[in-house]
């Protein structure tokens, strides 16, 4: 299991309303949340929020969705996640040093 770089484990169930799903990460020094776990087949989003002003988190990558995103410092930054497949997808910042997934069940 890939952990952000302190070894946080900070895990959170997205809350469900009118028909979506939605979870927050605060991007400080790492994800904190960084496992999400959504419910499949449910429409996702999760909104990351960069504190740090540290080149290395100003993007979040998830590879088996190809999502590449920018995240403006100390703004709100909506990724509408595909909740299709079940399964554990990782995401980490631009310099892939800094982990979380987000588990579809």
């Amino acid at each position: 299991m890939k952990m952000n770089f302190f070894g946080s484990k900070d895990k959170v169930e997205a809350k469900v309303a009118n028909g979506s799903q939605q979870a927050n990460v605060s991007v400080d020094g790492g994800y904190k949340t960084n496992t999400i776990v959504l419910k499949q087949g449910v429409p996702a989003k999760l909104t990351f929020n960069r504190k740090d002003p540290s080149s290395c988190l100003e993007q979040v990558v998830f590879p088996e969705f190809q999502i590449k995103e920018f995240l403006p410092q100390n703004e709100d930054h909506t990724i509408d996640i595909d909740t299709s497949k079940a399964g554990e997808y990782q995401f980490a910042c631009g310099m892939d040093m800094f982990h979380g997934k987000v588990v579809v069940k």
